[in-house]
């Protein structure tokens, strides 16, 4: 194994490992900190486009519209909105200093040791819990296929192959993200396509009576349950958002990082659009929102069911897989990606920090892996204690990692206009008042969920652990700042 190299960047204090974590030249077929540059421009483009597509869309979906109605639309609209927002100001920072480490690095050098080392391990812990969520999720799919073998050993398969895929190279975490996206994207554009035919009847040998718009206020009009629900909705869909920004944190392993994270920032408008709000809108008038196959079968099953699609559910279930796999694959990527960046800022063991020959952070995918199976052992040992106490206290991580972001670039802005003016290509929109306003945004959902019984849980219990991660990381500074103050002292004579 090589050892990680990396060069000091901007604001590197003397005598603290660099944390800048930056690559070389966006040319480079290298990045300084070890990574080798194995994604190509259509990997990063598809990374982008499927980020936001995660199997919380086809599966949790029914139970957002059950519970609001077509004012759901509006859930998806406000909390897509934010993350539009949240990626223009991360794409601001990540064209300006591609990292690895992405939010992590930068919430580093613009906030303090405390908050890079604490974003970064909250963050590393929500992926490896989702990596224990969809191994299972995928596993009770394949086991329907194939009875014969048990539910753990498909987890265990699944999760093995990904790591192996992971462990053999950038290049080929690409190829395989590059297919599972493009598998979800078509399904999706081929479902908004077919659905909008038959929505408005033209569609050839449709079950489905073609009543245009009118299922969005014939059941108790547009707010059946009343306006205060939309605010429900957001809480449900939230989460389904969240991967956004693993592109940013993919950029610095690509060819033309400045490139493709422009690329990417400037598409979030429209994947938002049409896969989430145009998949949803298509469900909600194939169907009135109040349709007990929407929660009984999920919406997208009981959309194609209305339409005659043969076999709906089966084919319903091939897409899961494929989003469930894609999810898998991103997390364990994105998971030994900021142990890599932790460990080259000296806030987790230096070996999280060394690549192997083939530029593959190796210590930090076994590790991140490793968790990984542990939580699949306790879904299937303690389901209802243990991880469910894992899954309640990284719920309202994707917020805390949000709204990080959103302080990490009120300062960054003004770092980056000093030092490299000229890599500001990307910037945040009607700066600092939107920013403040999406900082306003998710503060409110956090609030609000504090009204709500499952969302007070999640957000009491991320708020415990955050407020450990912190706790440890302001011990651990204290403690090195007390080390470096007894260097430098001379010592009496």
């Amino acid at each position: 194994m090589t050892s990680q190299t990396t060069t000091a960047g901007p604001g590197h204090r003397p005598g603290e490992p660099d944390r800048s974590n930056g690559p070389g030249t966006p040319d480079s077929p290298h990045s300084s900190d070890g990574l080798q540059a194995g994604l190509k421009n259509r990997h990063l483009s598809m990374i982008a486009i499927g980020g936001v597509i995660g199997a919380g869309l086809f599966v949790g979906s029914g139970a957002g519209i059950a519970a609001a109605g077509p004012a759901i639309l509006l859930s998806y609209a406000l909390v897509g909105l934010m993350v539009v927002f949240v990626m223009r100001m991360l794409g601001e920072m990540a064209a300006a200093r591609p990292s690895s480490g992405s939010f992590s690095a930068y919430a580093d050098q613009a906030l303090g040791r405390w908050a890079g080392f604490s974003i970064g391990w909250l963050y590393w812990f929500f992926w490896v819990v989702v990596l224990a969520v969809e191994a299972t999720a995928g596993a009770k799919i394949l086991e329907g296929w194939v009875p014969g073998v048990p539910q753990w050993a498909w987890a265990l398969i699944v999760m093995v192959v990904l790591t192996a895929t992971n462990l053999v190279s950038v290049g080929s975490y690409g190829e395989f993200e590059f297919w599972f996206a493009g598998i979800k994207v078509v399904a999706i554009g081929a479902f908004v396509v077919v659905g909008l035919l038959a929505v408005f009847g033209v569609l050839p040998g449709s079950d489905n009576p073609g009543a245009g718009f009118a299922h969005l206020t014939d059941t108790g009009g547009f707010f059946p349950e009343g306006p205060g629900a939309i605010l429900t909705g957001v809480l449900m869909v939230v989460f389904s958002f969240m991967g956004s920004e693993i592109v940013t944190l993919a950029a610095g392993e690509s060819e033309n990082p400045q490139r493709a994270v422009q690329k990417a920032t400037n598409s979030v408008i429209w994947r938002i659009a049409v896969f989430y709000l145009g998949s949803i809108f298509i469900v909600l008038t194939l169907l009135p929102w109040n349709d007990k196959s929407i929660v009984k079968d999920g919406s997208y099953v009981a959309a194609l069911n209305s339409i005659g699609i043969p076999h709906a559910g089966q084919v319903m279930n091939v897409i899961v897989l494929t989003a469930v796999l894609s999810c898998l694959n991103s997390g364990l990527y994105t998971a030994s990606r900021m142990a890599f960046s932790l460990g080259g800022r000296g806030d987790a063991p230096k070996a999280f920090a060394r690549t192997n020959k083939r530029g593959v952070p190796q210590a930090a995918i076994l590790s991140s892996v490793v968790f990984g199976f542990v939580a699949v052992f306790f879904n299937y040992q303690w389901p209802d204690t243990v991880f469910q106490f894992l899954l309640n206290s990284s719920g309202a991580v994707a917020l805390f990692v949000w709204l990080v972001i959103c302080f990490t670039q009120l300062r960054m802005r003004g770092m980056i206009l000093r030092e490299s003016p000229e890599k500001l290509v990307v910037r945040m929109w009607l700066f600092p008042y939107l920013t403040w306003a999406t900082i306003a945004m998710i503060s409110f959902v956090l609030v609000y969920m504090l009204t709500d019984d499952d969302g007070r849980q999640q957000v009491l219990l991320s708020l415990l652990v955050a407020a450990l991660v912190v706790a440890i990381s302001l011990v651990r500074e204290a403690r090195n700042r007390k080390n470096r103050t007894a260097v430098e002292t001379p010592a009496n004579t």
